[in-house]
């Protein structure tokens, strides 16, 4: 693949993921100057916001007798019920203040759909219901993506999959990502990444 053709998907690198947010994923500012030093070697930067609306489906809160990381069966499958995060235009959701990609094209907003979950950057939870950034990338030429960000056992693992269903080329930079690692949810991730044709890289492979 040409540099012309590749793209570094950022993803969820937001205050509420970070330490000190409510849904803070273990070390998870170690990846931010990683990320800072992968996407100077990239033309093509993409980062991905999660952005819920007050009240979301996927909010323990919203569920009577509910607790965080509780299960439930919603229309579109089984759905983790989070803590109260990355709700629209609060400081929770703001990207990371020393995160540094001032020349990203695109910022993929996704999740803010009341009543469907968004893990993946391509598809939403009911796996019908596309966020636009398939036809985005086509349209540009870009055709391998280079993954990275928050978290790797979630929104990252379900960007990944659903990119290679689309037909990209994609590679995830596992050390500059971290997981939340809920109950084996990493190893799952990693063997269903793998069955779709993710490859696995260090950052060291680009830098």
């Amino acid at each position: 693949m040409t540099d012309a053709a590749r793209v570094l998907l950022v993803v969820d690198m937001q205050n509420d993921f970070l330490p000190g947010g409510s849904l803070a994923v273990a070390d998870g500012d170690a990846v931010v100057p990683v990320i800072n030093r992968l996407a100077a070697g990239f033309q093509a930067v993409v980062v991905t916001q999660d952005w819920h609306p007050a009240g979301h489906i996927s909010f323990a809160s919203s569920h009577d007798g509910k607790a965080p990381f509780d299960m439930i069966d919603l229309p579109y499958g089984p759905q983790v019920l989070w803590p109260d995060h990355c709700v629209q235009g609060t400081e929770g959701a703001a990207l990371a203040a020393d995160l540094d990609l001032p020349h990203a094209q695109l910022i993929v907003r996704k999740g803010h759909h009341q009543h469907i979950d968004s893990y993946s950057a391509f598809m939403e939870a009911d796996k019908a219901t596309p966020t636009g950034l398939a036809g985005y990338l086509r349209e540009r030429g870009l055709t391998e993506i280079f993954a990275c960000g928050l978290a790797t056992d979630f929104c990252v693992s379900w960007s990944a999959q659903d990119a290679a269903k689309a037909g990209f080329a994609v590679t995830v930079i596992e050390d500059a990502c971290r997981a939340i690692d809920l109950d084996g949810s990493l190893e799952a991730a990693w063997a269903a990444m793998e069955g779709a044709g993710v490859k696995r890289i260090q950052s060291s492979a680009l830098l």
